[in-house]
């Protein structure tokens, strides 16, 4: 194996990547910052201090959308810059394994790093659930179902994983920020008042509970829409459990959907088992102990959920049991 190996987990809000060569993980926002169209001003950390700052000539957003590639070049783009500023290994004939989405297009995502200057030797892929389990320490290669709720930025993907792959699985459009929307859409309607979504991501982060919650507060800014200045509000736990308890029931009905569809051997093991909750929204105070409730199964939340897939990647590069999860495109097989 390539000892200059690369593991990149290219999650919608995050970018994380693991080097081999160093034995660390990089862990960037996934954004850019494009000057006149065409000039890439800054990316990672650096563009998210931009976003809703910049003027009129600097677009500010994320190569990523709903966990697909929404601007492959500007995502090939962010990863050399982030890699040749952050890591002192040689792109050049390295190895890359990706972090494949449910769902999404193999092609794309080897695309993306196969067709970009850095000259890659082989771009491997590993199903993400899979990935996720072996970050949370499960050898998946075993017969024995697990069940991997991973709630990002912008999807949630529910899969029940076996034998080293994904039995059944669901990918549904509701993550942190359709919870950061519900909280800005709750307080516009409440007091016509409007927040950016920097704030919302701040509140979510302050006040949010999935179960009945503690009494807090907070003070923010905003516009007032009324007379069109800015002021202070200050919000409470409570209102933000009322804003959010609908996104949450979107996903706490996903998963009772594919615990439903799940074969019943497999059933059995996931109530032995337990449910793992990853992805950086499993954050949410007492989320498992509302996905408990609704499942009446025992759930885990690691303690750093968003960085599962990349130590899973990890995993898959350094030990040789893990090797075969990686597979490549047939469009690579027949290069």
């Amino acid at each position: 194996m390539n000892n200059h190996s690369f593991g990149c987990d290219f999650g919608s809000y995050h970018l994380k990547i693991y080097h081999r060569d160093a034995d660390s993980y990089l862990m960037q926002h996934n954004m850019v910052a494009v000057q006149d169209k065409n000039v890439l001003l800054a990316c990672g950390d650096e563009a998210y201090a931009m976003y809703e700052k910049a003027p009129a000539n600097i677009q500010v957003g994320a190569p990523m959308s709903y966990g697909n590639l929404a601007s492959i070049s500007n995502m090939q783009a962010f990863l050399k810059m982030l890699l040749e500023s952050s890591t002192k290994g040689q792109l050049k004939g390295a190895d890359y394994f990706v972090a494949l989405p449910t769902d999404m297009q193999e092609r794309n995502f080897t695309m993306l790093i196969q067709d970009s200057s850095m000259k890659p030797k082989t771009v491997y892929l590993v199903d993400k659930p899979v990935a996720a389990g072996l970050g949370l320490g499960i050898n998946v290669r075993e017969a024995q179902g697990v069940m991997i709720v991973d709630i990002g930025a912008e999807t949630t993907e529910i899969s029940v994983l076996s034998l080293g792959g994904i039995v059944i699985s669901r990918l549904i459009q509701t993550g942190g920020r359709s919870i950061d929307d519900a909280i800005q859409s709750a307080i516009r309607k409440e007091y016509n008042f409007f927040i950016g979504s920097k704030t919302a991501e701040s509140i979510k982060k302050e006040l949010a509970y999935a179960t009945s919650p503690e009494e807090a507060s907070m003070q923010i800014c905003g516009r007032n829409m009324v007379i069109g200045l800015p002021q202070m509000l200050e919000i409470t736990s409570a209102f933000v459990y009322d804003a959010i308890k609908e996104q949450l029931g979107i996903i706490m009905d996903a998963v009772k959907t594919i615990l439903e569809r799940t074969p019943p051997e497999l059933g059995v093991d996931i109530i032995r088992n337990g449910i793992y909750l990853t992805g950086g929204s499993a954050r949410i105070r007492h989320l498992d102990q509302l996905l408990q409730e609704k499942s009446g199964i025992r759930v885990t939340v690691d303690e750093e959920p968003e960085m599962c897939v990349a130590r899973g990647l990890a995993k898959v590069i350094n030990e040789k049991e893990f090797r075969p999860l990686a597979f490549v495109t047939k469009e690579q097989k027949y290069d």
